[in-house]
């Protein structure tokens, strides 16, 4: 009981994370499944089990909100499921002695990744057009092989790809992404159950993460109006580095020597890369301030000296304008804090 009841926070704290971030509940809820000593298959197997569940309920509220584009689900979704079976059959046919560095060289990986992207602002490059079939179909083709093999990475591998092209809306991004990888979840498991059969499948885990994970469905909602998701992405990449690091040194055979400094080293990246979290943080929240100060002062003078109709505005009038709106223009109002800052 206590063993599931520890399993069931961690898919709470997963699905905080993922709620947050828009990604890494499969990155979170492995990294601490292989740290409880949970085998690398069934680890990953489980998490994508437990993600039908909880990517379906997150699909349909993204579909109610608007927040999902059907022709780049379609085309993102059929490409990563095949890369995710592809992916989970080489797992399951891997022992787990070779498995387990295998998977946290990946989940290593993908949390420097994480530590990187939110110590600094996100750059859109703004694009015209739509996204072709040739560019998400490879994207989601890696994507679900990454996520089938590492236990979790779709979320940190397509929605950064998608953000950077600048061609979608941040909330269609998230909204797309998490509703694909219900078909993504569906065929890992698929894979994971003619891999290692039904066996392979820990269902008292896969029910505790599941309850976790709907349980904090709602407080993610709440947690990510409190907590700068810049900080919280920096935060967990750490703990993500720092954990599967451990596995790797054990792999490895690392000296008792090599270890305090691997993770001294690591400690310190870990802490250079908060700074810049929230010196990123700061630089965002102060230009968004001054778009807003400029824009409430245009308003407020264009207010103050309206002409009457067929009159001409004053020259400070239209000068006031005008600037509010190239100032705006630089950085949009209400852009999203989390996914589409643009450093100044």
């Amino acid at each position: 009981m206590r063993k599931l009841l520890i399993l069931a926070l961690v898919g709470l704290a997963a699905q905080l994370v993922d709620g947050a971030l828009g990604m890494a509940y499969g990155l979170t809820s492995s990294t601490l499944l292989l740290f409880v000593g949970v085998a690398p298959a069934a680890a990953s197997a489980s998490v994508h089990l437990a993600e039908i569940g909880t990517t379906l309920a997150a699909g349909v509220a993204h579909w109610r909100f608007g927040n999902v584009d059907w022709r780049v689900v379609t085309r993102i979704a059929l490409p990563g499921a095949v890369g995710a079976f592809v992916g989970a059959t080489f797992l399951s046919s891997i022992s787990t002695e070779n498995a387990a560095p295998w998977m946290a060289g990946i989940l290593f990986t993908l949390g420097a990744y994480l530590l990187v992207r939110f110590s600094r602002p996100l750059r859109q490059r703004s694009g015209a057009g739509r996204l072709r079939g040739r560019f998400l179909g490879p994207l989601g083709l890696v994507a679900g092989f990454v996520d089938a093999t590492g236990g979790g990475g779709w979320g940190p591998v397509a929605t950064p790809a998608l953000l950077v092209s600048g061609r979608m809306e941040p909330r269609k991004v998230i909204g797309s992404v998490d509703t694909a990888e219900f078909v993504v979840a569906g065929a890992a498991s698929i894979g994971f159950l003619i891999g290692l059969g039904s066996e392979g499948f820990l269902l008292p885990t896969v029910a505790a993460l599941l309850i976790g994970g709907l349980i904090a469905a709602p407080v993610a909602a709440w947690l990510v109006r409190i907590v700068p998701a810049q900080l919280l992405g920096a935060t967990i990449g750490g703990v993500i580095v720092l954990t599967n690091a451990r596995i790797l040194l054990k792999a490895g055979d690392a000296g008792s020597t090599v270890r305090p400094v691997v993770y001294v080293l690591l400690a310190v990246g870990w802490v250079v890369a908060l700074t810049f979290a929230v010196r990123a943080l700061r630089r965002t929240r102060r230009a968004r301030a001054i778009v807003d100060a400029a824009t409430t002062t245009a308003t407020v003078a264009a207010t103050a000296d309206t002409p009457a109709a067929g009159a001409t505005p004053s020259p400070d009038t239209a000068a006031a304008v005008v600037g509010a709106g190239a100032v705006a223009g630089s950085a949009p109002v209400g852009a999203d804090d989390r996914l589409a800052v643009v450093e100044r």
